[in-house]
């Protein structure tokens, strides 16, 4: 015995609603209401007919109305009505999108929510993993193909994306290419951050309901990571950066080693974000703006600007718009990178080495821990629960901060180069 749905009928293994209207309303609304339910389940459709069947009412009544309040010959186009019909998606089988257009979900929605330097990282990832398996379903996804992704990631060297032949190149061919040119491997953090935003994927997958679980969940770089910290800048180093008198970085390097600022907080420096404390100075302000945002809510500070500092804003920056307008992080990568080149005395040191040699200057005067960290933004190490300074405190004072800034010196060479400044 066949199933039977009120005000439903099935036509090519799907259900299809339709109900007359009444007959002195036809002539507003038409004939009947016709919809598909976009499914062959009984149960769904039945489910389907009932939400169909309250627009049914909806649409009746209001049409009602306008029959009541129109004159004895009702005119067809006064009719506007505002009852929205239910709109239903054709089932699928779970697991059947390709792994390309899930990851081109994915990437829009990672676009919207992560930082332009993030999601270039996850891109690339997601690349690599389309790269290999786009055409494959998800659900073909298993162990195997992860553990063959992984084995292929292990193989890739730092460089291989230089190489003309890279362009347009595979997983599979570039790590071949990587092989073939180098026989160098990617350092183990760096594979592990690959193979973790591929992870990151497939856990969004399954929370999409794509598929029931991530297959490659147990999957790990073996190696374990070692993170390999740029050195801190000796007092000789600091000198070398300040006499070499670089036309692009000069002032910024001074801004780092007398703030500890990162590369990103000077770059987007402006102005505007000088306040003046009376008897205390100047003070920089450190918030997020069109131009960059910040690391963390920690980050967002107030720090006391150095008299060399003071001097440098008096005369050679401007004093209104951005205080580097040339500058972006990636110029001051490569800038610093011409540096370390011109001077093999540099080795070992990135920008954010200034960063370290301020902090080291900050324990060197016997500042206390959670001080410098209010200064560089750093979460408070103030107590070892992190409750009591962290929740209840506001912080060191202005003066206490000034007193920092005012005890650093720049190294004897520093002194020259500031004596011909």
């Amino acid at each position: 015995m066949s199933t039977r749905v009120k005000y439903a009928y099935k036509r090519h293994n799907t259900w299809v609603y339709r109900r007359t209207y009444p007959k002195h309303l036809q002539a507003i609304l038409g004939s009947s209401l016709k919809q598909s339910l976009k499914t062959a389940d009984a149960k769904q459709a039945k489910a389907r007919v009932a939400e169909l069947n309250q627009t049914f009412m909806n649409l009746v009544k209001e049409a009602q109305a306008h029959a009541d309040a129109a004159p004895s010959q009702p005119n067809p186009e006064a009719a506007k009505l505002a009852v929205a019909l239910p709109r239903y998606q054709r089932a699928r089988l779970l697991g059947e999108q390709p792994v390309a257009e899930l990851a081109k979900r994915y990437l829009q929605e990672a676009s919207e929510k992560l930082r332009p330097g993030s999601f270039k990282s996850v891109r690339y990832a997601l690349e690599l993993l389309v790269s290999h398996l786009g055409k494959k379903q998800i659900r073909d996804l298993n162990q195997a193909t992860g553990r063959d992704v992984l084995r292929l990631i292990l193989k890739l060297s730092p460089n291989v994306r230089k190489y003309s032949e890279a362009k347009g190149a595979s997983l599979a061919e570039l790590a071949a290419l990587s092989e073939y040119h180098e026989g160098l491997s990617l350092m183990p953090q760096t594979q592990a951050r690959i193979w973790g935003q591929m992870q990151h994927f497939l856990d969004w997958c399954v929370a999409e309901g794509e598929i029931t679980k991530n297959p490659c969940a147990h999957l790990r770089v073996k190696e374990r990571p070692e993170v390999q910290p740029y050195q801190v800048l000796t007092d000789a180093q600091a000198a070398i950066l300040l006499n070499a008198k670089d036309r692009v970085l000069s002032s910024a390097l001074l801004f780092g080693l007398l703030t500890g600022m990162r590369s990103g907080e000077i770059c987007g420096l402006m102005a505007e974000d000088v306040l003046h404390k009376g008897n205390l100075g100047r003070f920089i302000n450190i918030q997020p703006n069109a131009i960059r945002q910040l690391k963390s809510r920690s980050a967002e500070r107030e720090v006391p600007l150095h008299q060399i500092l003071e001097q440098l804003l008096d005369t050679s920056l401007p004093t209104k718009g951005r205080l580097f307008a040339n500058l972006s992080v990636d110029r001051v990568v490569k800038a610093y990178a011409k540096l370390r080149r011109s001077h093999p005395e540099l080795k070992g040191t990135v920008f954010h080495s200034t960063r370290k040699w301020f902090i080291t200057q900050c324990e060197r005067t016997g500042t206390p821990e959670h001080f410098t960290a209010s200064l560089v933004g750093h979460h408070s190490a103030r107590s070892a629960n992190k409750l009591t300074y962290g929740l209840y405190s506001a912080g060191i004072s202005d003066a206490q901060k000034r007193e920092i800034v005012d005890a650093i010196r720049l190294p004897d060479l520093g002194k020259e180069w500031e004596a011909n400044a």
